[in-house]
């Protein structure tokens, strides 16, 4: 059974029996030159798929593993290049914010307001993020079973916000490792909530490289293979042109070269799987 259909922008939409919503982007935002190329081109990608975009990047990684990593441009201008993207480009935009008073400021130029998975047990967080009006992405904490996060969506839902996904993106297991449990994914759409699979962020090693996470690139592709054999509503990558020299999390970024033939195997799971839907028994 699908899942119920949430509005992110005009024309854009996540669940229902369509095909899936595209969520990607580089990790950081790097430079305004560099968002509008990536922006550009994974527009140019989405379209030539049928598939709607919402360009993600982050203005400030505020969980680094290090004090002295990379966190971003800031906020402001973080707002100053997402809004250009969205207004040249056409796109709708998301990013994370990261403090409930940030969230009004945020919801000005984003389309969809990202809860990020450390902070989405808070209920100021999520009270914040669903009084903007916008639609709101739960990133799932590592931390969190299924049921447990089901009630941050609740906490969206009862402060008047319905446009609420949550977003799979696996669960810690051991030390600098993460798992994805795939039985998540039809028990979050089982309870009426779109669910977005996050495919890069589930094949982090946290903290894996001592003073930063690493990663293992090459299962994101298999992972998006069976969340969309499984049913979801939304996939999420972080895409970069350069992986090797991102700012942040290249170690899990797709690259860029390589992701029109990983879509193009995911579009055509995703119409199978919609034609033959596997209920839970």
């Amino acid at each position: 059974m699908p899942s119920p259909r949430i509005r992110i922008a005009d024309g854009v939409t996540a669940g229902g029996d369509g095909t899936f919503l595209l969520i990607a982007g580089p990790d950081s935002i790097e430079s305004e030159d560099h968002a509008l190329r990536m922006a550009t081109a994974l527009g140019e990608i989405a379209r030539a798929r049928g598939l709607a975009l919402v360009y993600k990047s982050s203005f400030d990684k505020a969980n680094r593993t290090s004090a002295s990593s990379f966190r971003g441009v800031g906020l402001a201008e973080g707002l100053r290049i997402l809004d250009r993207v969205k207004r040249e480009t056409g796109l709708p935009v998301t990013t994370d914010f990261h403090t409930p008073e940030q969230a009004a400021e945020v919801a000005r130029v984003v389309d969809l307001l990202q809860v990020p998975a450390m902070l989405s047990r808070q209920t100021d967080m999520l009270v914040a993020a669903a009084r903007t009006g916008r639609a709101v992405n739960i990133k799932k904490g590592q931390f969190l079973a299924p049921w447990d996060a089901l009630h941050a969506v609740s906490k969206v839902r009862e402060a008047g916000n319905a446009n609420v996904m949550i977003t799979e993106r696996g669960a810690t297991f051991g030390y600098n490792n993460l798992v994805v449990d795939f039985r998540a994914l039809p028990r979050l759409r089982s309870e009426g909530v779109p669910v977005c699979f996050d495919a890069t962020h589930s094949v982090q090693l946290p903290g894996g490289q001592g003073a930063a996470s690493g990663g293992e690139r090459g299962f994101a592709a298999p992972l998006a293979r069976a969340a969309v054999a499984v049913g979801v509503d939304a996939l999420f990558f972080e895409v970069h042109d350069d992986p090797e020299h991102a700012l942040c999390d290249g170690p899990s970024q797709i690259p860029l070269a390589s992701f029109p033939a990983i879509l193009d195997g995911l579009v055509a799971l995703d119409g199978a799987a919609r034609k033959h839907p596997t209920p839970l028994l």
